[in-house]
């Protein structure tokens, strides 16, 4: 930055002005650094930028899996929301490992993030190494809480999975649920909207498959459904899947035992799921599912984040549930 100073013939703070806010200096000053800039094709390094300051201009992101449409969603529009605040985004993955979800705690720390947003694995988070890092940064939890305590933003299951279970029973058989594999918070609290919402209606609550700690969800729902289906089949001829990965996996392994899934006289079963995942809409037949506001977690998530960082927010106690909406196709 002091050679480039030089180079244009400009005092360093002035430079500094410039590559923080260009709008800031006068245009004639602009115009002088922007022709050095592209003669020397000079770009100040971003991250030293960031650790020499007292706090950076970076935000964290950590997400269980980066193949996943709802995170990769969720990723796109928290780096969205942090560009528009002048912030950098980092997305770091867990990649369903608690070995690696603490490496990236590491990591967030050690570059001195402003904030961080965390979707944490749940049961198998290194829970202490996730409060030491609450205490000395601003933390949001994203997706799914850690536990009771902390701020959060996420999705109401209790509204969503009732949405979806009332649909089911008002339109044909009752549902009978799929197990989700125990990854984070989710997996418990929906199955229990499902009980509540059965028993609520005077209906027997009735679960499938078994639920193994294994972010594979398509590849769990499809051995799962392929074993049932060879041992006599569902209770009822509705599957409700707690999330649309596991529906996908349902529907192929239901497709190469030969049935039909959707609705109506001529097909074996129905399914259904949740969450509304980009390929929801393209599958055969297209999937009938509960959608999550996706872009408004992650816009919710960093302006409370920003408003922590700034110490205007954010109290412990702060949690933020979203609605979600009944999206009717044709597999239900």
């Amino acid at each position: 930055m002091e050679e480039f100073a030089r180079a244009v013939g400009l005092s360093r703070p002035t430079v500094s002005k410039f590559f923080h806010d260009p709008m800031s200096v006068r245009p004639k000053t602009r115009a002088r650094i922007e022709a050095v800039l592209q003669k020397s094709g000079f770009r100040p390094n971003l991250f030293a930028v960031n650790l020499n300051r007292r706090r950076s201009k970076i935000i964290g992101l950590i997400i269980p899996d980066p193949t996943d449409p709802f995170y990769m969603t969720l990723a796109q529009r928290v780096e969205t929301e942090a560009t528009d605040a002048g912030y950098l985004a980092l997305v770091l993955s867990s990649n369903g490992r608690p070995e690696i979800e603490a490496r990236a705690i590491e990591t967030i720390t050690a570059l001195n993030v402003a904030g961080a947003l965390i979707a944490p694995l749940g049961e198998t988070s290194h829970h202490a190494r996730l409060k030491s890092l609450a205490r000395e940064t601003p933390l949001i939890f994203v997706d799914a809480p850690l536990d009771e305590d902390g701020p959060f933003v996420g999705t109401n299951n209790h509204q969503t999975i009732p949405l979806i279970t009332e649909y089911l029973c008002r339109s044909g058989e009752p549902p009978t649920y799929l197990e989700m594999p125990r990854t984070n918070r989710n997996s418990s609290d929906r199955r229990a909207a499902y009980t509540a919402t059965m028993e609520r209606l005077g209906l027997q609550p009735r679960y499938a498959g078994l639920s193994p700690s294994d972010w594979d969800f398509e590849k769990v729902a499809f051995e799962e459904t392929a074993r049932i289906l060879r041992e006599g089949g569902f209770a009822t001829r509705t599957v409700l899947c707690p999330n649309d990965r596991m529906a996908l996996g349902v529907m192929a392994a239901m497709y190469e035992a030969g049935l039909k899934v959707g609705y109506g006289p001529d097909c074996d079963y129905r399914v259904a799921g949740h969450d509304n995942q980009r390929f929801s809409a393209y599958t055969s037949p297209p999937l009938t599912t509960v959608a999550q506001d996706c872009d408004e977690m992650g816009r919710v998530a960093v302006r409370m984040l920003l408003d922590h960082i700034a110490g205007d927010g954010a109290a412990a106690g702060d949690r933020i549930l979203l609605t979600g909406a009944l999206v009717l196709r044709k597999s239900a």
